[in-house]
């Protein structure tokens, strides 16, 4: 499957870019320069604004977030899918970042070179880049589902929105000096590849259930959000 092929890809994109972190060459050229950089355009103002948006992509406030809207779409939709895909997306989400953290075991930038509040576990990869690129893939996919009868341009205008929360999360992280350009780029694209396995899965299981059940496999038979009842999974 495609989604499939795109998550090898990525992450065989992560161990490149590793593999450069681990050597000193490639990619990893580009840390020390970009936080340095970094350093150089840093106002109280712009620290404090960035500061909050980065902790809305912390262990804090985007489960709250992430409950609500996800809440929301259930009881929009009428459908538990929601629910199930993002706790699935989450939770790999979570022991990708916990044992990637702990394999790698990269220092993160000096405090001298961060803003506070400090943080101290290892660099690679950057859990809020991963957790906010996971999330916000998994609700464009299953807002996408959903919108098809509104044509290419709300469906664009959903991908452009999370895409640009999952990119600026990830930046903020090397403004703060929290991490390297590397950590984040490895975020992203293991990010993107769990999510890429995780609608993999869901659309097998819906082909599976769909043969089961003798009906005709089709990405939407009407849109959930424009009739009552109960959306397809």
């Amino acid at each position: 499957m495609v989604c499939l092929g795109l998550a090898i890809w990525l992450t065989h994109g992560a161990e490149e870019v590793l593999e450069s972190v681990s050597q000193g060459n490639g990619i990893a050229l580009w840390d020390r320069p970009v936080l340095t950089w970094a350093e150089s355009v840093r106002t109280p103002t712009l620290n404090g604004v960035i500061a909050w948006y980065s902790n809305t992509g912390g262990p804090l406030w985007q489960p709250i977030v992430s409950v609500i809207v996800v809440a929301f779409l259930c009881w929009r939709w009428r459908d538990a899918t929601p629910f199930v895909l993002t706790a699935v997306a989450a939770g790999g989400a979570l022991a990708i970042t916990y044992f990637g953290k702990r394999a790698v075991g990269r220092v993160r930038p000096p405090l001298a070179e961060a803003i506070p509040p400090y943080e101290y576990s290892p660099s690679f990869p950057s859990g809020h880049t991963l957790n906010a690129t996971v999330i916000a893939g998994i609700l464009c996919y299953l807002i996408l589902r959903h919108t098809k009868p509104y044509g290419w341009g709300v469906r664009l205008f959903w991908v452009a929105f999370f895409g640009l929360y999952a990119l600026t999360m990830g930046l903020t992280r090397v403004y703060l000096g929290h991490h390297w350009l590397t950590d984040v780029f490895a975020g992203w694209l293991l990010g993107f590849a769990w999510v890429a396995v995780v609608i993999a899965l869901h659309r097998i299981w819906r082909a599976v259930r769909h043969r089961e059940e003798g009906r005709p496999i089709e990405e939407e038979r009407a849109a959930p959000a424009l009739r009552p009842g109960p959306a397809s999974g």
